[in-house]
């Protein structure tokens, strides 16, 4: 996320933290309470630092299904959720979506064509039966990680920045058109 910061600076202040787990080099994930409690408590600090803006909760797997659950209780602008992890485990039968169907904020899902974690026949399945106003931008050839392999891009005349600039755009587009960012 260090890169993201870095790009999404460009559009306003960003926050980012890590959860406890990866602080300590554990592998196996904290308990969801424990993830959204983390995530719920990052959220205020950042609202410390920068009262009054426009929050939009941007994650990357994980902590974009975090930033969900989160927006279930506080009131956030958007989301934007970079590699949504749809199938737990990449299995298509386990779909963590009664989120997503919850969800009353905006959102903009950002997803690579070979990621077996959000399958896109799978969230277009999911996006059609939820009430929050959800988009979908494409990284063609992007793995769960939005990288693309070397030899699509050499075929494209392109760099995974360019690629990554592509989302940016996507992210910026979304922003803008949020109700309260325009405020």
């Amino acid at each position: 996320m260090q890169q993201w910061k870095e790009r999404l600076q460009t559009i306003g202040d960003v926050e980012i933290f890590d959860y406890a787990y990866m602080r300590e080099h554990r592998k196996r994930p904290d308990p969801l309470p424990q993830l959204i409690a983390s995530h719920r408590l990052a959220l205020a600090e950042a609202r410390e630092k920068h009262p009054n803006t426009v929050t939009i909760l941007i994650g990357k797997s994980m902590g974009g299904r975090m930033g969900c659950h989160v927006s279930l209780t506080e009131k956030v602008d958007g989301l934007v959720c970079l590699g949504y992890p749809l199938c737990a485990m990449g299995d298509r039968t386990k779909l963590r979506d009664e989120v997503l169907r919850a969800l009353m904020t905006p959102i903009l899902f950002v997803q690579g064509t070979r990621d077996s974690l959000c399958p896109l026949d799978l969230l277009k399945d999911v996006r059609t039966e939820m009430t929050a106003p959800n988009f979908l931008h494409v990284v063609e050839g992007g793995d769960h990680s939005l990288r693309v392999p070397k030899r699509k891009l050499q075929t494209n005349g392109e760099t995974q920045e360019d690629v990554d600039q592509q989302v940016l755009k996507a992210i910026t587009g979304f922003v803008d058109q949020l109700p309260l960012a325009a405020d």
